[in-house]
């Protein structure tokens, strides 16, 4: 596997420029794939405007200026995804990554206490020894729990960094959802119908103009989102 990665077949949702260089960042393994995340570098340096050249991010991000879910990191390469909260203690700034209308991704300036926490979805959940279930998340981590309350789909909104499960929002009929992936990834929505078919194929979710598979739905709010949602102004 290549270790390089051109910027001309970067991903359409990373905000870079493609033609003004040859090569880019290319993610290590983390919590993200290639598709669904950017590096902490192209962040420091293209979004946020920190600095001019790749060097000198690396130098903040190997410095520890940078935190992601309440961690501070330094691999410069590490992937950040839809719904990491990113906070520069030294600007007292605070983003959280999300997608804006056109399925690229954004970071979205949020207040202090916004930055302590973070959505989640759950993608399965395996009962582990002891008779307790392990919620799997979409962002690579889990939380273990005493009782089966929780149903995958569902999205858990977890204190940073201790994960303590402050608030649930269920995936069903009328509950505001973002679409992460497809055709109209970006777009925000109350759930219209739910639709389960009963073969290989994924289950579809409608909303009121479209419809698309289960996996590219999360939820984000009951009556209206939770979270602050992506503006054209948004970085």
């Amino acid at each position: 596997m290549s270790k390089h990665l051109k910027r001309l077949a970067s991903p359409r949702r990373w905000s870079i420029s493609k033609k003004t260089h040859k090569w880019t960042v290319k993610p290590s393994p983390g919590p993200h794939s290639v598709e669904h995340g950017i590096p902490v570098q192209l962040v420091v340096r293209d979004y946020l405007k920190y600095c001019d050249t790749g060097p000198e991010a690396r130098r903040i991000i190997g410095s520890g200026l940078i935190h992601v879910d309440g961690k501070r990191i330094r691999d410069y390469k590490r992937p950040l995804g839809f719904m990491d909260v990113v906070t520069i203690p030294t600007t007292k700034e605070n983003y959280r990554v999300l997608l804006d209308n056109r399925g690229k991704i954004r970071l979205i300036k949020i207040t202090k206490d916004e930055a302590k926490w973070k959505l989640a979805r759950i993608e399965n959940k395996v009962t582990v020894r002891g008779g307790k279930i392990q919620l799997n998340f979409h962002d690579g981590r889990n939380l273990l729990i005493d009782k089966n309350k929780f149903k995958t789909g569902d999205v858990l909104k977890l204190e940073l960094p201790s994960q303590k499960i402050l608030a649930e929002y269920t995936f069903e009929k009328g509950n505001t959802a973002m679409v992460i992936d497809g055709k109209h990834a970006g777009q925000i929505a109350p759930i219209f119908d739910y639709e389960v078919t009963r073969s290989s194929q994924p289950n579809i979710v409608h909303f009121k103009e479209f419809s698309t598979v289960k996996d590219n739905v999360f939820v984000i709010g009951h009556d209206k989102p939770e979270i602050t949602i992506p503006e054209a102004s948004a970085i």
